[in-house]
């Protein structure tokens, strides 16, 4: 029986534990450029005992950012800044990951401790915004353009070159961001998606633009590495994503290379009820990882070393990955071990502070 600190391997890559970092929007980025910020943030949590290192959402194209001062992988001079935090997480034992990702029509918005509210060309924002239908996510944000067939296959390019980018600085695992209401989610879901061509109706046709992403990364990202899926496992409302679509998702989503689904919900629709409590998500990783038969993530509310380990020793999911937890603790993971009665190597530096 697995367990939080037993090692996961997926294709040519060995995860240290089954303790992952979710990639967390910092909003701390100048053209889309890594900096200082980003290379203590995500090499503390290296440090800390972690064995995936998730850069935040990362735009593949200047106007799929979310926020003017968003993370950005668009042109090749991003690669630079990107190397010397991929080479240090790397020395720490833990894997460099990247988020790919295009916000779709939460684009254009403000930074969180700004009201995260549409923002005007004057606040740094900018239009037009893309979505596969011209719907707006709520009253007061900018209604986005619908995308022709030609720009959604530019859009599939830009992801493609995305992560030969992420490649070259250095990351062994890419996540493909089609969760939260952001582009990929949109097309997804019946409540976003009204189009009438092969992007739209059917369930087969609203997974192509997902479908065609995946198979042109895989094309260029080495056989040896791994690729995440991260998808909003349920919209929570009746009209919209289920379950059980994403279940069928994920059955089509391996044979085209994905390796691993990491579990979210929501996020597409404005106030709808969403029973937040510890663990609140684990039973859709559960379902997609038995019925769609591919190993998942477990996201959401997993605070405790004992919660987390549950999860793993009863087959619920293959790994979990904390957020918030790891912001208040970038070492977790070591006092984690700690708790669950396993020895894990400190970094010699902090070596004497080790818990007895």
């Amino acid at each position: 029986m697995a367990h939080l600190f037993e090692p996961l391997r997926l294709r040519d890559v060995e995860f240290r534990n089954r303790i992952m970092v979710s990639p967390m929007c910092q909003y701390s980025s100048v053209n889309g450029m890594a900096n200082d910020w980003h290379f203590v943030h995500l090499g503390s949590r290296a440090v800390g005992g972690a064995s995936l290192v998730m850069v935040e959402a990362t735009a593949v194209t200047s106007e799929g950012r979310i926020s003017p001062m968003d993370m950005g992988i668009w042109s090749d001079a991003h690669v630079e800044p990107f190397r010397p935090i991929f080479r240090f997480i790397t020395e720490r034992g833990a894997v460099p990951g990247i988020q790919l990702a295009h916000a779709g029509r939460k684009a254009s918005t403000g930074e969180p401790w700004k009201g995260g509210h549409a923002v005007s060309a004057a606040e740094g924002g900018w239009t037009p915004i893309y979505a596969p239908s011209a719907i707006a996510f709520a009253e007061g944000w900018q209604t986005p353009k619908a995308l022709t067939v030609t720009e959604i296959a530019e859009l599939v390019r830009c992801f493609a070159l995305a992560a030969q980018r992420a490649e070259a600085a250095g990351a062994k695992l890419i996540e493909i961001h089609a969760a939260h209401g952001y582009l990929l989610h949109t097309f997804l879901s019946p409540l976003s998606n009204h189009r009438t061509d092969q992007y739209g109706g059917t369930f087969e046709n609203r997974t192509c633009a997902l479908r065609e992403v995946l198979a042109a990364i895989r094309k260029v990202w080495p056989e040896g590495y791994p690729i995440s899926v991260r998808i909003s496992s349920t919209d929570w409302h009746e009209n919209g994503w289920m379950i059980e679509d994403s279940i069928a998702l994920a059955r089509m989503l391996k044979p085209l290379g994905a390796d691993i689904i990491d579990c979210s919900s929501g996020g597409l629709v404005p106030n709808v009820r969403i029973p937040v409590g510890p663990g609140y998500q684990t039973l859709f990783a559960q379902r997609i990882r038995q019925e769609g038969e591919i190993p998942t993530i477990s996201v959401g509310m997993i605070t405790d070393p004992a919660q987390a380990d549950h999860i793993i020793r009863t087959g619920q999911a293959d790994a979990v990955m904390l957020a918030r937890q790891l912001l208040r603790d970038p070492y977790w993971p070591l006092h984690a071990a700690k708790a669950l009665g396993h020895d894990m190597a400190w970094p010699l530096q902090y070596e004497r502070a080790k818990p007895r």
